[in-house]
C-alpha cells in the first residue's frame, strides 16, 4: 500500500477525471445531457457564422478547413454545411486533428450516415494539437486553411500563446479562426479562482476562460472579435443525495473521478453551498442552472 493511501487527509484520495478514461466520457457526455451547450453552438452557428465564412472561400476552388480537436463532429459537420451552402458545388477539404481513437471512430461513423457531405474530402489525424504543430514544422512546406476552428479544446494546450500564433501564421487570404471557451462570466470562472487550488490537477488539462484568450491575443497584437452567448447546465441532480446522475455531473463540474466519495466533507459542503449562489446558477421552476455561458472568439489576420 501506497503512503499517500496511508495518510489520513482524505484529499490525497482524490485524483483528476482524466486518470479514467471512461468515466471522463461518460461525465462529458452527462454535462451535454444536461445543458445546453450543443444548442447554444447551433444558435451561433446558424445566426452568426454564415456572415463570418461569409468570405473564406472567395475565388478558390477547393476550401481548405481544419478542425483542432473535432471530437465526435456533431459540431464540425454543422460548420461544413454552412460552408456547403455559402460555396454550393465548391470542393471541401476538411482535416480532423483528435487525439482520442475512440472519438475519430465515432466521426468516421457519424460521416458515414450523413448524405450531404458528398463534396468533402475527409482526413483524420490522431494526434494532439502539439503533436499536428510539431509536425508541421518538420514538414518544409506548411498548408495554408482557409477555416480553423477550436471547440472547447484550449484547456487542454500547455503553452497557448504560442498556440495562437501558429496556427494565426496558417491562415490563407480572407481566413479566420473560430475559437469557443467557457466565458469569462461564466460560473466556471468562479468555480476554478476559487477552488482550483484545492482540486487535484493534472498536466493535461488547465483553467482558461475566453477573458484569458482575449489578453493573450491582445498581448500577441491578433485581431479577433467576441461574441458571448447565455449557457446553462442543470445540476439539480448534484443536490440529490445517491444519484448516480449528479455524481458525474460532480465529476465534471470538478474534473475530479467520484468527486463525491473523495472530497473531505467541508470541501464538498462549501462548493454545494457555492453552486447555489447566484454568482453560479439561477433557481428556476425547481430547478438548479449553473452558468454555462459560452464565448466564441473570432480571429483574423
Amino acid at each position: 500500500m501506497s503512503n499517500a493511501k496511508q495518510k489520513p487527509n482524505m484529499a490525497s484520495s482524490m485524483r483528476s477525471l482524466f486518470s479514467d478514461h471512461s468515466r471522463y466520457v461518460e461525465s462529458f457526455r452527462r454535462f451535454l445531457n444536461n445543458s445546453t451547450e450543443h444548442q447554444c453552438m447551433q444558435e451561433f452557428m446558424d445566426k452568426k457564422l454564415p456572415g463570418i465564412i461569409a468570405r473564406i472561400g472567395e475565388t478558390k476552388s477547393e476550401i481548405k478547413i481544419l478542425s483542432i480537436g473535432g471530437g465526435a463532429g456533431e459540431i464540425d459537420l454543422q460548420i461544413l454545411s454552412k460552408v456547403q451552402a455559402q460555396y454550393p458545388g465548391v470542393c471541401i477539404k476538411n482535416e480532423v486533428v483528435e487525439p482520442s481513437a475512440e472519438q475519430i471512430f465515432k466521426y468516421k461513423e457519424l460521416v458515414a450516415k450523413t448524405s450531404d457531405v458528398k463534396n468533402v474530402k475527409f482526413a483524420w489525424h490522431e494526434e494532439t494539437s502539439s503533436e499536428y504543430q510539431k509536425r508541421m514544422l518538420d514538414e518544409e512546406e506548411s498548408q495554408k486553411w482557409d477555416f480553423i476552428h477550436m471547440i472547447q479544446m484550449l484547456y487542454y494546450v500547455k503553452d497557448i500563446p504560442a498556440t495562437l500564433r501558429f496556427f494565426h501564421g496558417l491562415l490563407a487570404a480572407n481566413a479566420k479562426i473560430l475559437i469557443i471557451l467557457v466565458s469569462g462570466t461564466s460560473g466556471w470562472d468562479k468555480l476554478w479562482k476559487k477552488y482550483g487550488s484545492r482540486l487535484p490537477r493534472d498536466d493535461l488539462c488547465q483553467y482558461v476562460t475566453s477573458s484569458d484568450l482575449a489578453q493573450m491575443l491582445d498581448d500577441l497584437g491578433i485581431k479577433y472579435e467576441c461574441y458571448d452567448l447565455l449557457s446553462t447546465m442543470d445540476i439539480t441532480d448534484c443536490f440529490i443525495d445517491g444519484n448516480e446522475n449528479g455524481e458525474l455531473l460532480w465529476d465534471f463540474l470538478t474534473e475530479t473521478c467520484n468527486f463525491n466519495k473523495t472530497a473531505p466533507p467541508d470541501l464538498k459542503a462549501e462548493i454545494m453551498k457555492d453552486l447555489q449562489e447566484p454568482e453560479f446558477s439561477v433557481k428556476q421552476e425547481g430547478k438548479v442552472l449553473f452558468n454555462n455561458n459560452l464565448s466564441f472568439i473570432v480571429v483574423e489576420l
